[in-house]
């Protein structure tokens, strides 16, 4: 299946719009449009949700997909070509009729976890961080939207994600656990809840540590899943089919490839949910969720670029739900959010001024993670010299050795003396194995590979792009809806408001 991005739309009032959300400003009432929930009820709905996605990533991958100013090669500010100005493409979901804002904190902290805020999304209650769909005693279990509308409505279910199916945000659709890391029994949970179409990286412990135990793919082929593990497999299923999808390529932890990362005939995030609506679609109605996870997990490491990535897979993804949308306009609902922010990133670097160059995020063709598996595993293992480490430096990343032909300014990616120097000392950190960090360290390294983290924080900053973490943020997060009852997702909201806009449009009844 292919992979098609939309490019070249110019929409100037998606900055506006954005910069309202973000400062947090609250949109007048709309009026009423025909897709109102008072002149009908969702019949299919789509929640797609960007892990770690808030204005900055979102933003980020709208810039990197426009067109950067004339400045990485001139001074912008001397040019009168209007063709020197910078522009921006708007993702597909910025085209949607009604954009609201979400607040995202949860029962622990105002930097929540995927578990708690996925908890608020799925059934309007606010939790612990790391519990999933029961309350703060632990005790009392929160039931679903997407176990209600199977149960109340009849509707068939399905759930996507680029990460583990039994990862945090996947697993709040159909889970009820004190803790997130529960991964066998969120397995056997997934199983029990008979939901039609399950597609994404692999489960984590599908075989539980106790030996007499069944692996939880076989469990789902006694409960009548078809358990595919191929793209072949896949692409066999029809509708009416129950299955189980596993990507076939597999890549850190289990979970899909970043989109930078993936094979020209891989599957994206897309493919999968094309395939979902194949085997969901009914007469009587169903919904689906869709995660792209691994926007959370590049901003937990600070790679920008691979954030944009899957980001703009995403975006991709969704325009396989407007395609249906399309065909049933008055029966579908669209709504695109994320559970929080990841990382604290910047649109905008002290080092670059008032400039951006989202162009010089070219140079990097790979993300951290296949860097860290396919080349610092490597060099570990032989002791590379800091010499030919740098040659993989300047072929993966661009980043050059101070004195090569260019420049270090205005988006250039030749390095300065410093940020050399500063290559080297995390070079001889990872090249030792020493895991061991100050809190000088911690603050700069995370629990990441010192090289690899080093690296994406220089190409970031000579972007001018920055973070301020490599855990989660206190932002609120965007909510874009389009279809039947879409104006209710319109001004500014706590993120358990969504389950009940959900539930209103959907007409199930909380239990």
């Amino acid at each position: 299946m292919k992979k098609t991005h939309s490019k070249g739309i110019k929409i100037l009032s998606g900055i506006a719009l954005l910069s309202l959300l973000a400062s947090g400003s609250v949109f007048a009432q709309r009026k009423s449009s025909k897709a109102s929930s008072k002149n009908g009820n969702a019949k299919y709905v789509f929640v797609f949700i960007g892990d770690g996605m808030s204005y900055p990533q979102l933003q980020s991958a709208a810039y990197y997909s426009g067109k950067d100013a004339a400045g990485i090669v001139a001074d912008v500010k001397k040019s009168t070509n209007p063709k020197d100005s910078p522009e921006m493409n708007a993702l597909s979901f910025y085209q949607f009729p009604v954009a609201g804002s979400a607040s995202t904190y949860d029962a622990t902290s105002f930097a929540p976890d995927s578990a708690s805020t996925a908890t608020s999304i799925f059934t309007g209650y606010k939790t612990h961080s790391s519990s999933i769909n029961v309350d703060i005693t632990k005790k009392i279990k929160y039931r679903t939207i997407a176990e209600q509308v199977r149960d109340q409505k009849n509707w068939k279910v399905g759930v996507i994600s680029t990460v583990n199916i039994n990862h945090a945000t996947p697993a709040a659709t159909y889970a009820h656990q004190a803790s997130r890391k529960s991964n066998y029994a969120i397995g056997q949970e997934l199983v029990a809840s008979n939901f039609d179409y399950f597609a994404g990286g692999a489960l984590m412990d599908p075989q539980d540590k106790q030996k007499d135990k069944k692996s939880i793919y076989d469990l789902a082929k006694e409960a009548g899943y078809k358990v595919c593990f191929d793209q072949k497999s896949a692409s066999a299923l029809k509708g009416g089919d129950k299955a189980l999808v596993i990507a076939q390529t597999l890549a850190d932890s289990n979970a899909m490839s970043y989109d930078n990362d993936r094979a020209k005939n891989e599957w994206s995030l897309r493919d999968y949910v094309k395939k979902g609506i194949e085997v969901l679609d009914n007469k009587t109605g169903f919904f689906m969720m869709v995660e792209g996870g691994k926007i959370d997990w590049a901003c937990h490491a600070n790679d920008a670029r691979s954030s944009i990535a899957d980001t703009l897979a995403l975006s991709d993804a969704v325009e396989e739900a407007v395609d249906f949308y399309k065909k049933h306009p008055k029966e579908t609902l669209i709504i695109v959010t994320a559970d929080h922010e990841t990382g604290g990133l910047t649109i905008g670097y002290a080092g670059t001024d008032y400039n951006l160059f989202f162009r010089s995020l070219d140079g990097q063709k790979i993300s951290y993670a296949k860097f860290d598996s396919d080349y610092v595993s490597n060099y570990k293992k032989n002791g590379s010299s800091f010499e030919s480490v740098m040659k993989d430096v300047e072929k993966l990343f661009g980043l050059r050795l101070p004195g090569s032909k260019g420049s270090d300014k205005n988006g250039g990616l030749v390095l300065t003396d410093y940020e050399l120097e500063r290559i080297k000392t995390a070079y001889q950190k990872t090249i030792k194995n020493d895991k061991s960090r100050n809190q000088m360290e911690y603050d700069i390294y995370g629990s990441y590979e010192p090289l690899t983290i080093t690296i994406t924080h220089i190409l970031n900053a000579k972007c001018g792009l920055g973070w301020t973490s490599n855990s989660h943020t206190g932002l609120p997060v965007p909510v874009f809806a389009l279809g039947v009852g879409q104006d209710d997702f319109a001004g500014f909201y706590d993120n358990t408001d969504i389950y009940k806009k959900l539930a209103n449009i959907s007409k199930v009844k909380k239990d």
